[in-house]
């Protein structure tokens, strides 16, 4: 980078181009949304068939062209103003050094050099001290020699001059790293030359953002940072203080810390985790892909003691040693990221609305936070926790929970404003009988779900507030039980479905108001007697050794009927054992749906 270039070159003008592409970006991502949710919708009413899975088939490339279009756009606006803002510092400071040259009457040359004019001579002998011409240095021991030379110099120019010429090379060094930094990390953003979006091309805009994020690190000093562990009121003030060019360059580089943060908006949230969602299912998939196949030959019999043993075969086990850790969570993780995108593209079906991922991780166990309908406009909101071995990997199950919850919702109320919320947001003990009898993990997770809950209220958009309802199945009642008893709820309603203990004796304790604690045990289930013994709760008055769960009427939850109700049309099933209470059509999921929305009258009690 030369003075002319420097000297004449309008950051603006970056920043414009920067603004272009962020444009270009918003419109692809809004391009995406109305296919996803609007034209597959609409489809889904007019269509039917092979004709309806063909076209939702190339809509669904084409949804992928624009959202991998959204992602590259943004890292390219980021990277333009990550430059701009680099490359103006170094020109505001050559600009300054030039303003002072002229105000000293110096004379700064193409090259960078300054000379300065004679001078009369410090000793006042009447013999003007020379004038000459000096040229800067970054090197300090080059500096300090040259200083120490203009110091014992008659001629007080030479100083002047020579600081001069080190805040040009100085300037224009830090221009020449800037665009040596920035120039390769622009070029490499750029698609191939195809309509198709392949996992190595999710993975290299991964890449990509690895790089423009290492490369904006002065950039993104200059934005104001997240609060550290900040409550989602502080959160949503943080984002709402955020210029749009800020917000682009946190969700283009930061999905990962933007889709966590509870108080954002649910949208905002949803575009970031999708980000991760894409570049993480492309990344596991290159890696299982790389690794060899478990053998097919998992299981041999052997003579032991003269009993016939089936054993893992020496090549499974071989391979087992090498690879099965990390085969397992990656099969698991991608068996939980295409649930979730099965959920995604079921939009529209039965009048399904939109789903919004609120959450997605999918390190250890992995975290996900999936909303059937906006939580941010919805005037019910239902947010139901899992139970033991709940994980990534099996997290299809309970966003299809949540799925019928909402539908059963619809029939409770028609056209009721609701949104159901599956909270994969801790980790569950993943062993009924090693890890379940523990309650660290309804502990160590019960601020995460107070924290979800308080954000809902920050975001909620929708006119009044919004009537909030906690449902816990199994281990999951324990952790909303454990999140009660240390703090502030933020629910209107709770419902437990099976549940072993919440560690609290009373639904007075629940932190919602009297008479909105509800309670199903089906027929058969046999987790609540057998899990009193370990996360039960107690009341003073009964003394010591008494272990009381939702069930027991001394708690004081109104218990709902699970049985099998009515006949014709309008009859319910009933629910048997510990995982029915969702199943599609059952008295169970009726009684919850009407907490859901409210209509508690209609809310029918065991017979």
């Amino acid at each position: 980078m030369d003075l002319a270039t420097l000297k004449q070159l309008e950051p603006s003008e970056f920043e414009e181009a920067a603004d272009g592409y962020r444009a270009t970006s918003d419109m692809a991502s809004a391009a995406k949304d109305h296919l996803d949710n609007v034209v597959v919708a609409g489809m889904r009413k007019s269509l039917k068939g092979q004709a309806l899975e063909a076209a939702l088939g190339e809509l669904k490339d084409l949804s992928a062209d624009f959202h991998y279009t959204q992602i590259e756009c943004g890292l390219v606006s980021t990277a333009l103003s990550g430059f701009a803002h680099d490359i103006d510092a170094a020109r505001r400071r050559l600009l300054s050094a030039l303003d002072d040259a002229q105000a000293m009457k110096l004379t700064v040359n193409a090259d960078g050099s300054v000379t300065y004019p004679e001078a009369p001579a410090k000793d006042g002998s009447g013999t003007p001290a020379q004038g000459g011409t000096v040229s800067g240095a970054t090197d300090p021991a080059v500096q300090g020699i040259a200083r120490q030379s203009a110091h014992f110099d008659p001629n007080p120019h030479h100083a002047e001059a020579l600081d001069v010429a080190d805040r040009i090379t100085a300037a224009l060094r830090e221009a020449t790293e800037a665009d040596s930094k920035w120039a390769p990390r622009i070029r490499a953003l750029k698609a191939d030359d195809d309509l198709t979006v392949s996992n190595q091309d999710l993975k290299d805009a991964q890449s990509d953002m690895a790089g423009v994020r290492d490369a904006a690190k002065n950039y993104l000093d200059s934005i104001a940072a997240p609060p550290q562990d900040g409550s989602p009121q502080q959160n949503a003030d943080w984002w709402k203080g955020l210029s749009p060019e800020e917000r682009e360059a946190y969700l283009s580089l930061h999905p990962d810390v933007v889709g966590r943060l509870d108080g954002l908006p649910s949208e905002t949230r949803d575009e970031a985790n999708r980000i991760v969602l894409d570049e993480k299912q492309a990344e596991y998939q290159l890696r299982i892909d790389s690794i060899p196949k478990p053998p097919a030959n998992e299981w041999t019999w052997i003579n032991a003691g003269g009993w016939a043993s089936k054993v893992h075969t020496d090549e499974w086990m071989e391979w087992d040693k090498k690879y099965g850790d990390e085969y397992r969570h990656l099969e698991s993780s991608l068996k939980g990221m295409n649930a979730i995108r099965t959920r995604f593209d079921q939009t529209g079906e039965g009048g399904l609305p939109e789903a919004y991922l609120l959450a997605f991780s999918p390190e250890g166990h992995g975290r996900a936070v999936v909303a059937t309908g906006n939580p941010d406009t919805a005037q019910n909101q239902a947010v139901y926790v899992p139970g033991t071995t709940a994980n990534l990997g099996k997290v299809g199950g309970d966003i299809d929970r949540m799925t019928e919850l909402w539908r059963q919702t619809q029939q409770a109320t028609p056209n009721a404003s609701v949104s159901t919320i599956t909270w994969l947001g801790y980790d569950a003990p993943q062993d009924i009988v090693k890890d379940s009898p523990f309650e660290h993990y309804a502990y160590d997770g019960a601020p995460a779900y107070r924290q979800f809950m308080d954000g809902l209220d920050v975001s909620h958009s929708g006119a009044g507030d919004a009537h909030r309802t906690a449902i816990g199945h199994s281990y999951g009642t324990t952790l909303i039980g454990a999140a009660a008893q240390t703090g502030n709820l933020n629910a209107d309603d709770v419902i437990f479905a099976g549940s072993p203990g919440v560690k609290v004796g009373s639904a007075e304790e629940m932190d919602v108001p009297k008479g909105h604690v509800w309670n199903e045990e089906a027929d058969g289930d046999k987790v609540p007697d057998i899990g009193r013994w370990g996360h039960g709760g107690s009341q003073w008055k009964l003394g010591g050794g008494t272990f009381i769960i939702p069930s027991d009427d001394i708690f004081g939850a109104h218990q709902m009927n699970t049985d099998a109700e009515g006949s014709g049309p309008s009859a319910t099933t009933g629910a048997e054992g510990h995982s029915q209470y969702w199943n599609k059509g059952s008295t169970a999921l009726k009684n919850q749906a009407l907490v859901v929305v409210g209509e508690y009258g209609d809310v029918t009690a065991p017979r």
